[in-house]
């Protein structure tokens, strides 16, 4: 189903490229058009601008993750700071956050470099407490990331994130000014522009069907054509599962948003939230909102879409959509009644430790990368210069990050994975339950 978001509203009008015909030839085949494969794409024809790199997208650029997100680019890596800490050790986890602020300035940099119009803003990120457990597990992910040298983060007490964005519902916040939003159908469409203008070759409407690895490289069989190159890109994300080589690797969950009309400065007076930081809570199945440009409210997150094998018709969920519409009046009172003009859904890559992943598959001729936990937006356009460094077989400070060829987890089969899926998330749902009604314990 396609996904009719705030975003597709108000991008510009937009004509998708023709799908691959006849026999192509490419020195390296990229296989999805999100961020991810057009940031690679970018940054081997940068690097190596003889080399001859084809996109191919099975729908149109923007149609999966990095069209329908809330446009938040961020210093998370995984699901928080301490899980990656437990997971990799310390050391890794400050290494994974300093790879993120490196990543969220890069994404500043690149829209300069290549002047792309995406509504980009510096505002800020707050990760609100909502009970005095959510105070409890933010300061301690602050003082970790104090405790590992990291710097640019502190904790706001209620009054001061009040003044900043007044909620009844506030008790504290991580304040984070590193932070910034976009529009991300514009970015990711102009990442596009940006890749063609350097040469890059891109496809739309062109599903891939079957893989074929041979002595000689790769054969990829679309509906209308037959795509030959020596390396392979696999930039599939939320969608690789569907993929050979990789399909266990992680899992498809869905997440939802909700968008109001316009508010009025009158309907907003009572928030303040004159600085429009971006603003997640500290729940496992995060609430994550922010203001659009034209001042509406976007309202996303809560509960997930959890699919069953091969399926991705998850776009739809009226029960999380009346959920979040009814999340908004509890956390803004003001804006009860508040009329809802956009609901969409879309995937995100889940891997069993939630935490990325990319590295090379079998050999040094193919690539993937995935497991963006839905904070996608500047990790993937930092992941494209991983997947640069890979194809072109250099070993650099990025090849060496501890992410970088890591083993991966599988997630088991069907149908022991669906289950596995429904536990966790009811797991997650259980703890926010407790948390959000208990006191935080001593």
């Amino acid at each position: 189903m396609e996904p009719k978001s705030f975003w597709l509203q108000t991008a510009d009008p937009y004509t998708p490229n023709p799908p691959l015909t006849g026999e192509v030839h490419a020195d390296v085949a990229i296989l999805g058009g999100g961020f991810t494969g057009l940031s690679a794409a970018l940054h081997l024809k940068e690097a190596e601008p003889g080399l001859q790199v084809a996109v191919l997208e099975q729908a149109y650029i923007g149609y999966g993750a990095s069209g329908r997100n809330a446009g938040f680019a961020m210093t998370l890596f995984g699901l928080t700071l301490s899980l990656t800490a437990l997971r990799f050790g310390r050391q890794a986890a400050a290494e994974a956050h300093r790879y993120m602020e490196r990543a969220v300035d890069y994404v500043e940099e690149l829209i300069a470099r290549y002047g792309i119009a995406c509504d980009y803003e510096r505002p800020g990120f707050l990760r609100v407490a909502t009970s005095p457990a959510y105070v409890r597990r933010i300061r301690e992910e602050i003082e970790l990331a104090h405790r590992l040298g990291l710097t640019g983060i502190e904790w706001l007490d209620a009054q001061a994130v009040r003044e900043q964005v007044n909620s009844p519902r506030y008790l504290g916040a991580w304040w984070e000014p590193r932070c910034a939003l976009l529009h991300p159908l514009r970015y990711v469409r102009g990442l596009k522009r940006a890749a063609e203008g350097l040469g890059v070759h891109i496809y739309e409407h062109t599903p891939v069907q079957t893989i074929e690895r041979g002595p000689g490289g790769f054969r990829l069989r679309t509906p209308q054509g037959i795509l030959r190159a020596e390396k392979l890109v696999l930039a599939a994300n939320a969608y690789s599962h569907r993929l050979p080589f990789i399909r266990r690797k992680q899992v498809p969950a869905f997440t939802y948003i909700v968008v109001t009309e316009p508010l009025s400065p009158e309907r907003l007076a009572p928030i303040g939230w004159r600085n429009r930081q971006g603003i997640e809570d500290a729940r496992n199945l995060v609430h994550y909102y922010r203001l659009t440009p034209d001042n509406r409210l976007l309202m996303g997150g809560g509960d997930v879409g959890v699919p069953f094998g091969n399926r991705m018709d998850l776009d739809e969920n009226e029960r999380i959509f009346r959920e979040l519409e009814a999340y908004i009046p509890e956390v803004f009172p003001s804006l009860k009644g508040v009329r809802i003009e956009y609901r969409w859904g879309g995937p995100v890559s889940v891997t069993v430790d939630m935490a990325p992943a990319i590295g090379y598959v079998g050999d040094r001729r193919a690539v993937y990368a995935l497991g963006c936990i839905g904070h996608g937006v500047a990790l993937t356009t930092m992941n494209g210069q991983i997947v640069r460094d890979l194809i072109l077989e250099r070993r650099t400070p990025l090849t060496e990050l501890f992410f970088v060829n890591r083993r991966v987890i599988p997630w088991p089969p069907e149908p022991l994975r669906f289950a596995i899926g429904h536990l966790i998330r009811g797991y997650m749902r259980l703890e926010d339950r407790i948390l959000d009604r208990g006191p935080a314990s001593p």
